[in-house]
């Protein structure tokens, strides 16, 4: 296993939390269904709570994480890491084309537009193993889609996001790559590591005092889009890697495993077809 240093929990978890303060999210829920999800999500704590006989220690400990959790910026990451999955699945119900995965906390909007035939932005010298990634996005009736675009961020060697880590340039690692005439695309980069999620905070002291680990498999994120079809946020995982059977994230799916073959060149080469629902 290989040793992936970290960005520390404060500055990932301050960066994240800033990023998504930024955009102010909203939802169109009514009075009456937050009153519904609110007392469902109580009475299954106090459930938990009675099942278990949390005791006033337990509880003031409770608080007090809570507040630290708060403080050093970490929300986005702990609830992207333990939660965000469930609400993915709900999302995907009732789809037909490529199965989605979590977002994360290290999107970045505006990410540099490509053409169909390209290469990531990324450090003159980066290291790691070059992989091609390609394929086609098409629809539920297997016509190619030439008007969408595949959107592509991931970690380096070290497990550094660009915008989350000072020792990365912005903008490393991610593209808007816009398909060809027959939603085709093949995209040049490197293959990203294994890592740690940030595991010096309040998140990182959760999971050790749970007896857990804090390791993500290497992973691709994707966001693919285009005109009149759902968007599919999703993550390509690398078959035989480190933590692909037990991501502390949960986010895994047996339908968004890759299996590249390395070529004489030492290219690994793979190619993945998205499908897109109607919006």
């Amino acid at each position: 296993m290989t040793a992936v240093e970290s960005p520390t929990a404060a500055a990932s978890g301050a960066a994240a939390t800033a990023k998504f303060a930024r955009s102010r999210a909203t939802a169109d829920t009514s009075p009456e269904r937050l009153s519904a999800i609110a007392a469902d999500a109580l009475a299954a704590l106090a459930g938990v709570i009675d099942e278990h006989g949390v005791t006033y220690p337990e509880y003031r400990v409770l608080k007090q994480w809570l507040i630290d959790i708060g403080s050093y910026g970490e929300w986005p990451l702990w609830l992207d890491v333990f939660i965000e999955h469930h609400v993915e699945e709900v999302a995907y119900r009732g789809q037909s084309g490529t199965k989605g995965s979590i977002e994360g906390p290290y999107y970045v909007p505006g990410a540099a537009r490509l053409p169909a035939v390209c290469t990531l932005p990324m450090r003159a010298d980066e290291a790691g193993e070059r992989l091609v990634f390609a394929g086609q996005v098409r629809d539920l009736d297997g016509a190619p889609l030439p008007d969408a675009t595949v959107e592509i961020w991931h970690a380096d060697t070290l497990g550094y996001y660009s915008h989350f880590a000072t020792n990365t340039p912005d903008g490393i690692l991610r593209g808007t790559v816009e398909v060809d005439a027959e939603g085709r695309f093949a995209i040049s980069t490197i293959k990203p590591a294994p890592y740690m999620i940030p595991h010096d905070g309040p998140t990182g002291w959760f999971i050790e005092k749970a007896g857990w680990h804090p390791w993500r498999p290497a992973h691709l994120h994707l966001m693919v889009k285009a005109a009149g079809k759902r968007t599919i946020t999703t993550q390509l995982y690398f078959g035989g890697g480190e933590w692909v059977d037990n991501d502390v994230a949960s986010a895994v799916k047996p339908e968004l495993t890759l299996h590249p073959v390395t070529d004489a060149d030492g290219v690994a080469r793979v190619d993945y077809d998205f499908v897109l629902d109607p919006a």
